[in-house]
């Protein structure tokens, strides 16, 4: 199971699709709860993933190094801004098995979006990062200005083991999402794809994961809810002991599962208009929040739902050929096998 465990609702910079900081009251910017609490869970899960959220999780280091002395999983991680990262000891970050770094391409985008010279604080702690043997994700936001060919190859060249994106759809003003697909992000999905087959052709995965994640689906059941777990394979605590099903979902009700006294699952993670759509093996209903939500209303739902049909059929138009490499031996079913909830990735943007 992946634990995404909140350590504050405080964060330092105010990204402009995001807004920053939870309120206090809905997000406290201390841990309310017992360390001991986290350890009765986590340690009942022998293949737990603890990866640390917030806010801006390494504001609140104290709180990571106790957990980490106190508690035993079988992988640790950190969702972070990149910025703050020398705030937690070197000790601590050579124990680490992933560390994900928002960052959305080139500077001048991830400084329009993120802040002023955000883009070189994040680089600078991101090579701190490799220098020390710590595995490396790339979570992009991707807005109408997002060239994502470009951006992510850019995300690549820098050195990062892995790319994920999440389109700017959930929280934001509508836009012109479908038109924008059309004319920039779809023909650079297409890209990307062709330069995923190519380097497969030499024997080497490119970790963009909304590619190898869709490809590891194929061959390997796929998804029975989103593929980020939410709710039956990744739970998300909050600083007040809430367990939710989604960590962005800190203010709604349908998301509460329990507490760190006692929680449920959710036994059907599938959401009802999903149940009979040919991809959903691949795209488990997209994304929980979304479904739930839909703040663009049906006819918006529709459209981003649309977009990402788009994109899975790009990619599974490429199998025959992955597969036929598969066939000569260059590339491996085994090297194709991708679980997301072991870095807390997106598959589907």
């Amino acid at each position: 199971m992946l634990w995404l465990v909140f350590t504050t609702g405080k964060c330092n910079l105010t990204c402009n699709y995001c807004g920053g900081s939870f309120e206090k009251e809905v997000v406290p910017w201390e841990v309310k709860y017992n360390v001991e609490a986290l350890r009765s869970i986590i340690e009942r899960d022998e293949n737990a993933t603890v990866v640390f959220y917030g806010g801006e999780p390494l504001s609140n280091p104290s709180f990571i190094m106790r957990t980490m002395d106190g508690v035993r999983a079988k992988r640790w991680g950190v969702q972070t801004n990149g910025t703050l990262v020398r705030l937690l000891p070197e000790r601590y970050w050579r124990r680490m098995n992933v560390a994900l770094l928002s960052i959305d391409g080139r500077r001048e985008l991830t400084d329009k979006h993120r802040g002023k010279n955000v883009y070189d604080v994040v680089v600078r702690n991101f090579r701190y990062l490799k220098s020390l043997g710590v595995p490396t994700v790339a979570r992009m936001t991707v807005t109408q200005d997002t060239e994502i060919f470009e951006d992510v190859k850019h995300l690549l060249d820098l050195g990062f083991d892995k790319v994920h994106w999440q389109l700017n759809v959930v929280w934001t003003d509508r836009w012109d999402v479908k038109e924008w697909a059309e004319r920039s992000y779809l023909p650079g999905v297409r890209a990307l794809v062709d330069l995923f087959v190519e380097r497969l052709r030499e024997g080497k995965v490119l970790g963009i994961v909304p590619i190898l994640g869709v490809v590891s689906a194929h061959f390997n059941g796929g998804y029975v809810g989103s593929p980020c777990g939410a709710g039956y394979r990744s739970f998300s605590i909050t600083t007040d002991g809430r367990v939710l099903s989604c960590p962005i979902a800190v203010r709604e009700k349908w998301a509460e599962l329990g507490t760190v006294g006692g929680f449920k699952v959710l036994e059907d993670p599938l959401p009802a208009v999903c149940k009979e759509c040919e991809y959903r093996r691949y795209c488990g209903g997209r994304c929980l929040y979304a479904s739930q939500e839909r703040y663009w209303g049906e006819e918006g739902f529709k459209v981003v739902d649309e977009v990402t049909k788009e994109y899975l059929r790009i990619v599974l138009s490429r199998m025959w050929e992955i597969e036929e490499l598969i066939r000569r031996g260059i590339v491996s079913r085994e090297q194709l096998k991708y679980d997301p909830t072991e870095d807390s990735t997106e598959v589907i943007p």
